[in-house]
């Protein structure tokens, strides 16, 4: 992690200013969460190894992965674009990673057999999302949908939102341009990751709250559908931390992946023209949950006497 940028300081500095009553708290602050920052290196594994990959073919009933030939006539070619949470790192078996659990399900859903490449690499940022679709440009085998999970090392790398997030939407029009359908998983709460020490972790759920909202507009600017997961996500792994995380307390666990990929189902599906009639679910703007375990929130409560 980098040293986290003084205009994300605002509301910890605050609540920290009004705890100390010091005028030179805000700096305190400052150097206090960057030193936080070092910490939470020490905390969370550097993973150097590769999520399980399972491309092939889904068929309905649970068959697959199917070896993908000349005679392989898939129905739906779904793709995965993205980071190693895109990837699965954290599972052991491939069918526990959020690209199988998404094929299996749209398989089982539509009836139809389902091809599914994964393009997304661990440890990648939105200035990986280029070579990405290079990749599947020169290898000619576009998809009919493509799916998007990126944001959380832009975070911890502290790139900039909004350069980031045009990054992803550049990514979505050239998608769109190929004849792909984007799904688009916008950044997750790293505010419910306890690995993460207190108040820095508030810091960065505010980072990524900016994130997803401009990850959000540049989504729909390219002609994506993006799906809020950080809201969506964050009551569930902030209730349920040791079964919805791995061992490194930071990536997903497979319950973790399968609720992921349940969220992005109806979009997917809508994706390939194969939702129904019925209307697609609204989700939250802001989760309730995470909202009132901001750290910022329940110092100011402490301060107040309502905790």
């Amino acid at each position: 992690m980098r040293k986290v940028p003084a205009r994300l300081l605002k509301d910890v500095a605050t609540a920290t200013a009004a705890t100390a009553g010091s005028a030179g708290a805000g700096w305190a602050a400052y150097n206090y969460l960057n030193g936080q920052a070092k910490t939470a290196r020490t905390v969370i594994p550097h993973r150097t190894d590769n999520a399980p990959n399972g491309d092939g073919i889904y068929e309905p009933g649970g068959v697959g992965p199917l070896k993908v030939g000349r005679d392989a006539h898939p129905d739906i070619h779904l793709m995965i674009f993205g980071d190693s949470t895109a990837a699965g790192l954290g599972v052991d078996n491939a069918d526990e990673t959020p690209g199988v659990q998404l094929a299996r399900a749209v398989a089982e859903e539509t009836g139809k057999r389902v091809r599914l490449s994964t393009k997304a690499i661990v440890g990648a940022t939105s200035k990986g999302l280029s070579g990405q679709v290079d990749a599947m440009l020169i290898a000619g085998n576009k998809p009919d949908v493509a799916v998007i999970l990126v944001g959380a090392n832009d975070i911890t790398a502290v790139n900039n939102p909004w350069a980031s997030a045009r990054r992803l939407g550049d990514a979505v029009e050239r998608l769109r341009e190929s004849g792909a359908t984007v799904v688009v998983g916008t950044t997750p709460d790293l505010g419910v990751v306890k690995a993460i020490p207190q108040p820095l972790r508030s810091v960065l759920r505010e980072y990524g709250r900016r994130l997803a909202h401009a990850q959000r507009t540049e989504v729909l600017r390219g002609g994506g559908h993006p799906v809020p997961l950080a809201d969506l996500l964050s009551h569930e792994f902030l209730q349920a931390p040791d079964r919805m995380f791995s061992w490194d307390h930071y990536h997903p666990s497979a319950a973790g992946y399968e609720l992921a990929a349940k969220t992005l189902l109806p979009e997917v599906l809508v994706a390939v023209g194969e939702w129904g009639t019925g209307p697609v679910p609204e989700p939250p703007e802001v989760s309730e949950v995470a909202e009132n375990n901001r750290w910022v929130v329940r110092a100011r409560r402490r301060l107040q006497g309502n905790e």
